[in-house]
């Protein structure tokens, strides 16, 4: 049964307990394939590794959760995890152009080589996160990966993504996370990225006020019903990205934009479940009621920052049943229409989100 949280100090203490004393403990063990340092793709709910193929963003996801815990203090074994984890990364999903392939098999032989955008994002954010944790010097690694990206660079601006929506927002929005996380951590020269990034979300990716997803090579938002896809849950983090990126600039000018994305993130937002829905329509009808866990975490941050106490403390509330699970520190990941959870394992991503949405409440001042 999930809890019916009184305040955010009480929503804190209970996360906290379930992050540090369930979650962490469960998927730096179960979650970890212990033989070759590398991360599990999923768990079922009692806690059992499943699935072979395992996607580049699972490991470099986990290393930046597991170098995130150890510079939070949660545990010094959880630095060697993501240490040795970034290092298996490294050694099978690179390729010889310097880009990281998508997918490999549990062996670390490539399934998919593709060098995903998305994927050299969340490398960058990983090495941030070990650099942040004191666990080596990566930033050479890093810019060396950027200037691999090269290959990838749009003419008309940003990255071109591999797949069928080449011109997307999403893949953009986590370099931007990887950017800022590598100017907090002393290196100024990222901020080149993240500028660059930020003026092509003000000036092409919001429209009306919302954030869009798939656009043309012009980068103008695409006519067809793709166009109209708005996700609550991206609409909390660009949200949360923006300001980021707007307090270290003091561009207080943005305030009103950035407090929009989270007034149009909230009218995704089912009261009768208390969940973000998976997407809205322009005129902010709902267009898919699923709710993924992912969003909820994002709703969370972004109530903190930018909403009420009560505002947050609803978050709070509505993110707690995705974990209620026979094996604390899983996840459900799906939340129906009906209110009935989709039977499917963990997905391993998901602690990425936890983290990054929970960090905010548990360092409350209280």
């Amino acid at each position: 049964m999930a809890p019916d949280f009184r305040s955010l100090s009480d929503a804190a203490l209970w996360y906290g307990d379930w992050l540090r004393g369930a979650a962490l403990p469960l998927w730096s063990t179960a979650g970890l394939d212990a033989a070759r340092g590398s991360f599990q793709e999923t768990l079922t709910v009692e806690g059992v590794p499943a699935g072979e193929i395992r996607r580049s963003r699972v490991q470099t996801r986990q290393a930046w959760v597991f170098a995130t815990a150890a510079a939070q203090g949660w545990g010094e074994e959880y630095g060697e995890i993501a240490r040795r984890a970034f290092d298996f990364h490294r050694a099978h999903y690179r390729r010889p152009d310097g880009l990281y392939a998508r997918a490999a098999d549990a062996e670390g032989r490539v399934t998919d080589p593709t060098p995903l955008v998305y994927e050299q994002a969340f490398a960058l954010l990983a090495l941030a996160g070990l650099q942040a944790a004191g666990l080596g010097d990566h930033a050479a690694e890093a810019q060396a990966l950027l200037a691999s990206m090269a290959a990838l660079r749009h003419p008309g601006g940003g990255w071109r993504e591999a797949g069928e929506h080449p011109f997307q927002a999403n893949a953009h929005m986590h370099l931007l996370e990887a950017a800022l996380a590598w100017e907090a951590a002393g290196e100024g020269s990222w901020a080149a990225v993240a500028d660059e990034i930020v003026a092509l979300a003000l000036g092409r990716f919001i429209q009306d006020g919302l954030l869009r997803e798939f656009f043309d090579e012009a980068w103008r938002p695409l006519p067809d019903r793709d166009g109209g896809l708005i996700e609550p849950g991206h609409q909390f983090e660009w949200a949360c990205l923006l300001d980021q990126w707007a307090r270290r600039r003091g561009r207080t000018d943005l305030a009103p934009v950035i407090k929009g994305l989270f007034a149009g993130g909230l009218r995704g937002v089912d009261p009768q479940r208390n969940v973000a829905v998976g997407a809205i329509w322009p005129d902010l009808g709902v267009r898919d009621p699923v709710a993924r866990l992912w969003a909820q975490t994002e709703r969370l941050r972004a109530a903190l920052a930018f909403g009420t106490e009560a505002q947050a403390l609803e978050a709070a509330r509505g993110l707690a049943g995705f974990l209620d699970t026979p094996r604390a520190g899983t996840w459900r990941d799906k939340l129906r229409a009906d209110g009935s959870f989709v039977e499917e394992p963990s997905p391993a991503t998901s602690l990425y989100h936890l983290v990054a949405g929970l960090l905010p409440l548990l360092t409350l001042p209280h």
